[in-house]
């Protein structure tokens, strides 16, 4: 009799939080939904309002793109557990706010408590802060989810990608974020050294 697997869908918590920059979150729903993920999605009051504003969009169309959804003070979902098994979870965008939440073990919303179970169970937490510039305490705030074990990935274009768009940029970035939990997004130019 073979054992069956602990996980029987890979699943990845996406979290969507009031800074600029929602486009990232959105997209990356969509990227994972093309790889065949299973995603659950948490969204911020702000994020909802910024989807709005920035994409012109309504939320119940990015809920669709979600295997998933849970309200942000549902202390009761699936993904406030650390038994629920994840691969991880990724904050795009990740607001100062959030960030500093997350930082200081304030689980005050489902978001920061889906962040601070993957970080407890040492599972695979990725925050994409947008910010600029920083102050000392936002620096501060990143080094400390960093020696708690998240990987700290400002949205930072490739240019070496050559991309002709801000969604190719988008793709690029959002693509290196999923290497980081070993998916492969075929969107990602990879670079393959300089010939002289």
């Amino acid at each position: 009799m073979g054992f069956r697997s602990a996980v029987s869908a890979r699943r990845i918590i996406v979290g969507i939080s009031g800074a600029s920059g929602v486009v990232l979150g959105v997209r990356l729903l969509e990227l994972l939904r093309e790889l065949g993920l299973e995603t659950h999605l948490v969204a911020t009051r702000a994020a909802i309002l910024t989807i709005g504003h920035e994409l012109g969009r309504s939320y119940e169309s990015v809920k669709a793109l979600a295997s998933v959804v849970h309200g942000t003070h549902d202390v009761g979902a699936a993904i406030a557990s650390g038994s629920f098994k994840t691969e991880g979870m990724i904050v795009a965008p990740c607001s100062m706010r959030t960030l500093a939440a997350i930082a200081t073990g304030v689980t005050d919303t489902l978001l920061t408590r889906a962040a601070d179970v993957v970080l407890k169970e040492r599972r695979r937490l990725v925050l994409l802060p947008r910010e600029t510039p920083l102050h000392l305490g936002h620096l501060r705030n990143m080094v400390a989810v960093t020696e708690m074990g998240a990987i700290v990935m400002p949205p930072v274009p490739a240019f070496y990608a050559g991309s002709d768009s801000v969604e190719a940029m988008i793709d690029q970035i959002l693509g290196r974020a999923l290497d980081l939990f070993g998916l492969d997004c075929p969107r990602v130019v990879r670079w393959q050294g300089k010939r002289a």
